[in-house]
């Protein structure tokens, strides 16, 4: 395979973030045919709700080691190194955005790392586009981790700049492609982890028009939710959640409950326009009903377990971490300092909360801490 830009002959072994999907596939394929590079994948699970051992046989398919395939569950260090974190600092972009694509872009940034590292690789590859947040977020993680890595970015790079392009060139090496992808695709993008679901892009890029309702996947209508509320208690140790109603918990167990709990009463729907790091307006769709409960809970048990001037401190600060983890600085030095902060401040966050479900709203009806209550 003869490689025509002479830059491309500098990579010996990439990882590549591989879903396994039409475009990630694609990438492969191109990255052996451009690179002539030995190509490593990666497919977390963060709680996407998709299979990801489809990914190992689909890059099995295209010529991949079975060696330089990797399929990891994340879930539980997603949700106790990440979003824990996050949600200690009361997180929220712009008054309402909950960061739930944003916090997990690091994570995966991370792995892609440590696995380039164990692989000796000298490069990563990512899917994000030229557009969005996420090409920053990958690479300033990316950079921050391991600062003398190579970074492929395709849609940067190639000529594939069409739906029809893509499928051309899946067709032409043997691509499998999905019925709905030849179809046309969905009407807009999706992305999800155990956090969230956004929806952005197709339909949803005028700001004017109401979603269809057969967009939303993991919580119902409020209108359409039970109209008898449903109580529940977060027993919290140093401002994390351990327990549901009384039942200790794992962090991603946690998270997997209240997802259930909040999109059963329609709560954490969410339709907002947020400014882009990359420096445009973005309409976006999200679901994310269990954070809307946590948060909603944890300012509650720090409203008597907190002094009033730490209180103040961390909602000055708030909105700078929040930015923080938006644009993709979850590495630098800055976030990691005011994460010792945070962290500290947590120590007498300890008690439990109880709240009423009902139909879109989550309602504080008690806390309570045996041993760190200044009320």
């Amino acid at each position: 395979m003869n490689v025509k830009n002479p830059k491309m002959k500098k990579i010996k072994k990439v990882v590549l973030a591989y879903s396994g999907g039409l475009d990630t596939s694609v990438i492969l394929k191109w990255l052996q045919d451009n690179y002539a590079c030995e190509v490593v994948t990666f497919t977390a699970d963060i709680g996407q709700g998709e299979e990801v051992e489809p990914a190992r046989k689909k890059a099995l398919a295209l010529g991949i080691r079975r060696s330089n395939i990797f399929i990891e569950d994340l879930k539980e260090e997603f949700v106790g190194d990440f979003v824990f974190p996050m949600f200690r600092a009361n997180a929220v972009y712009e008054g309402e955005y909950l960061l739930g694509t944003s916090i997990a872009r690091p994570l995966i940034a991370k792995r892609m790392v440590e696995i380039a590292k164990k692989t000796r690789a000298d490069a990563i590859a990512h899917g994000a586009t030229g557009k969005g947040n996420d090409q920053v977020r990958f690479e300033l993680g990316a950079y921050a981790l391991m600062p003398n890595v190579k970074i492929i970015a395709p849609w940067r790079e190639w000529d594939l700049l069409s739906r029809e392009k893509l499928l051309r060139y899946a067709d032409q090496h043997g691509i499998p492609v999905d019925f709905k992808k030849r179809k046309g695709g969905a009407p807009y993008s999706m992305d999800a982890n155990l956090l969230h679901i956004s929806y952005e892009g197709g339909m949803l890029e005028d700001p004017n028009l109401e979603p269809e309702a057969s967009m939303w996947r993991i919580t119902v209508s409020p209108e359409r939710a039970p109209k008898r509320p449903e109580q529940v208690a977060l027993e919290y140790r140093h401002g994390d959640i351990v327990a549901v109603n009384g039942r200790r918990m794992s962090p991603a167990r946690v998270l997997a409950t209240l997802n259930r709990l909040g999109g059963r009463h329609g709560i954490g729907r969410l339709d907002v326009v947020e400014n882009r790091y990359v420096g445009m307006k973005s309409r976006g769709c999200y679901e994310t009903p269990g954070g809307t409960i946590m948060l909603k809970a944890h300012r509650a048990i720090e409203s008597i377990t907190l002094d009033r001037e730490v209180l103040a401190l961390k909602d000055d600060l708030m909105p700078r971490y929040a930015r923080l983890i938006y644009n993709g600085y979850w590495f630098s030095p800055e976030r990691r300092l005011l994460q010792t902060l945070i962290d500290a401040s947590q120590a007498t966050v300890n008690g439990t909360v109880r709240l009423k479900l009902n139909r879109g709203s989550v309602i504080v009806t008690g806390r309570a801490s045996k041993t760190d209550s200044l009320f």
